[in-house]
């Protein structure tokens, strides 16, 4: 059987979104700028996948921005909303397990002059929201922190930071990361205090190359592609019409069916944590309770290299992923969120990431969990000591 366990990294479009996206390539495919019946049609579908993510988070739909996914989103969100408000002040804060699209942005106005604060972590991988109300200083203009963390699934508490900020500190951008946590949880932003936040498609359902941008109104923010002034002149480009009905259409499905998909997560969580933790020299790093996500179970595994047991189980057609889809296949000894939370040295090279989606089944858990009782004795047999 195939076992595909890294819903983390991409997840298997729904056949809806399939053929919606199918349909309006080869039948409405007109250009939404165009002013004759074909274009009209064409953007009547951006109004609609607009109004259904708007709908998810109960958001005006003029606050949904189309991009080409989450680090276009979240570069925009980060560099448009430093360049706006850099008279302001030149300080950041953000976390020290933020994902590379977080990172390297924040690298790049480093750069230019912006001083970056960066929050450390405990073993599960939380900040210390005290740590931040004293990281904020006058010159503070923008505060990100993700949602849910792409490695381990550990929930930040974004609610109890957006509403601190609301009423200390109201004119500090808060951008939240929400790619791993939208289509999971009903993310409210006007209650939680968030200005930005950034969504990737390809996450819940919706095809790659899609996402979107939430700006709060009235949030100042500058451009980050020029051109023909779409989207209200804040995006420039041509409409990616099939992938914005695509993206919503998925939205709306996710949302709709949310507390039995997050039950049934639960359900494959804990199947997966209770085959791990009976299995020896196995030691699962996400949290356990409500502090982590249910669709992300990571854990280390004593005496064998993740890169060896990856492609172990691989042979078994059960796929897994040794960390952040967007930085596996890079040269790096260790995972930046891995090193942050203190892991025992021994372990650092020994974590592989299960996660989960809608379509996962238990008979694919157990399945996986059977390749790890067979398969780890036999790679320790020949692990140098």
């Amino acid at each position: 059987m195939e076992c595909y366990l890294d819903n983390s990294a991409t997840t298997r479009v729904l056949p809806q979104v399939c053929e919606l996206a199918a349909k309006v390539m080869t039948e409405d495919y007109g250009n939404p700028s165009s002013r004759h019946r074909k274009g009209l049609e064409a953007s009547r579908y951006l109004k609609t996948a607009r109004e259904q993510i708007a709908a998810t988070l109960k958001v005006s739909e003029k606050e949904i921005f189309f991009t080409s996914g989450g680090t276009e989103s979240a570069n925009w969100a980060l560099i448009g909303g430093a360049l706006a408000n850099r008279r302001a002040g030149k300080h950041i804060i953000t976390t020290a397990v933020e994902h590379a699209a977080v990172l390297m942005p924040l690298q790049f106005l480093k750069e230019e002059g912006w001083e970056i604060t960066f929050l450390p972590v405990d073993e599960s991988g939380h900040i210390s929201v005290q740590d931040l109300k004293q990281a904020v200083r006058e010159d503070t203009t923008l505060v990100s922190v993700m949602m849910v963390n792409n490695e381990l699934g550990t929930i930040e508490p974004v609610e109890e930071i957006g509403t601190w900020l609301k009423k200390e500190y109201p004119g500090v951008l808060f951008h939240v990361d929400a790619i791993q946590a939208y289509g999971k949880y009903r993310i409210l932003p006007k209650r939680m205090g968030i200005d930005l936040l950034s969504v990737s498609g390809h996450k819940l359902h919706a095809p790659k190359g899609t996402g979107f941008l939430y700006i709060r109104e009235k949030t100042k923010i500058r451009p980050y592609i020029y051109g023909g002034g779409q989207q209200q002149g804040m995006r420039s480009g041509t409409d990616n019409v099939p992938g914005a009905a695509a993206l919503g259409l998925a939205a709306k499905e996710a949302y709709a069916h949310l507390d039995e998909t997050a039950a049934h997560l639960q359900e494959l969580k804990q199947q997966m944590v209770s085959g791990l933790q009976a299995l020896p020299g196995v030691v699962v790093l996400s949290p356990l309770d409500e502090t982590g996500a249910p669709h992300i179970v990571t854990a280390a595994f004593s005496q064998v290299r993740s890169e060896v047991l990856l492609h172990a189980l691989e042979e078994r057609n059960i796929y897994v992923s040794s960390g952040s889809a967007c930085t596996s296949n890079k040269k790096l000894p260790v995972s930046g969120v891995i090193r942050e939370i203190h892991l025992d040295k021994a372990l650092e090279d020994s974590v592989l990431r299960f996660s989960f989606s809608r379509f996962t089944t238990q008979e694919e858990i157990s399945y996986a969990l059977k390749a790890l009782q067979e398969i780890l004795p036999f790679l320790r047999k020949y692990t140098r000591h």
